[in-house]
């Protein structure tokens, strides 16, 4: 039985503003979207501001840390989720950030956007801890080009995402492969604009294209026969999960976030920063129909896991659950 009632407001609160293409704001919003079609009146915002909410969801341990603060402060009895992210993960608690911390100890129920994450959270919260994967609705298949074997990086470039390691490995591939790179993302560094540049430049086969509008870039990943991903840290990103819903093989460098989306049995990944393994995956994705065959049968097991109707159910359960809690 849903606890709604026209008093029931939530509150996300994230670091990432109104317009930006974080990953942070998706989630944020994808939350947003599913909560109102439960019924809950919820808005999101950078800060809390204190107002009529029952709950609080907060994404981003550290950044956030103040407004979760605040909140617990001021309504000490009401339920309050983080949603962890990549930097919180292995950046900040890795490094044993203050707030982070304190915000693993201020919420009631912390989720997490894959398995894998659980790891580097501390044993004593393990108990408040649940995955929720992020999800994405099926889209229509987009017929591939035929005059190419077009690879897809979608991802802004800055250091975490590692985001020249494609380009790099297609110098290592032979001029005679019809392998081309198309990369989609702002650059975030003025290191990786004249980079990117200079690649484009030095080999015609990639190609730096700039940020797109979500619409646009799901278009290109869905004509691609392949995308890679080659962060060095991520929470679980959800343009992997993305890549799953449409069905088209990823290789992904081999961290805990890539591994907790794609399984640990997928066979499309390369040691961090190896150019020369990502080189041959990608040469051999080009080549072996049977390697090809086995990145897609792999995806297919892992479709059910991003089905927007389980995200939908899974957070509404665990609003829920709060709800009955309180009121106990």
């Amino acid at each position: 039985m849903k606890k709604i009632t026209v008093t029931t407001n939530i509150v996300i609160v994230t670091p990432a503003k109104s317009g930006t293409l974080h990953g942070n704001r998706t989630t944020a919003l994808r939350w947003e979207q599913h909560l109102c079609a439960a019924g809950f009146q919820t808005e999101v915002l950078t800060d809390w501001q204190q107002g009529n909410q029952d709950i609080m969801i907060a994404l981003h341990a550290a950044r956030s840390h103040a407004s979760m603060r605040a909140w617990k402060q001021h309504h000490p009895e009401k339920p309050l989720i983080l949603i962890m992210t990549g930097t919180d993960l292995y950046r900040d608690l890795f490094a044993g950030n203050a707030q982070a911390l304190a915000s693993l100890a201020l919420a009631d129920q912390i989720v997490l956007l894959q398995p894998e994450a659980i790891k580097c959270i501390p044993e004593t919260y393990h108990s408040r801890c649940r995955v929720i994967y992020q999800s994405v609705a099926a889209r229509r298949r987009i017929p591939k080009h035929g005059r190419c074997f077009m690879v897809t990086v979608i991802g802004h470039l800055r250091d975490e995402k590692d985001p020249l390691r494609t380009a790099h490995a297609l110098q290592r591939i032979p001029k005679t492969s019809r392998i081309q790179v198309f990369h989609l993302g702002m650059s975030m560094q003025e290191k990786y604009t004249h980079e990117a540049q200079r690649l484009a430049s030095l080999d015609q086969r990639y190609h730096w294209i700039g940020p797109r509008r979500h619409q646009d870039t799901m278009r290109w990943l869905a004509s691609s026969e392949l995308m890679v991903i080659s962060s060095i840290m991520e929470g679980g990103a959800h343009v992997v999960s993305e890549a799953i819903a449409l069905g088209i093989p990823v290789i992904a460098s081999d961290i805990d976030g890539n591994r907790g989306l794609l399984g640990n049995d997928y066979p499309g990944f390369f040691p961090v920063g190896d150019t020369a393994s990502l080189s041959n995956l990608l040469s051999q994705a080009e080549s072996d129909p049977a390697y090809m065959h086995a990145l897609h049968e792999s995806l297919e097991k892992r479709q059910e896991l991003i089905n927007p109707a389980r995200e939908y159910s899974e957070i509404l359960k665990l609003v829920n659950e709060l709800l009955d809690k309180q009121s106990a």
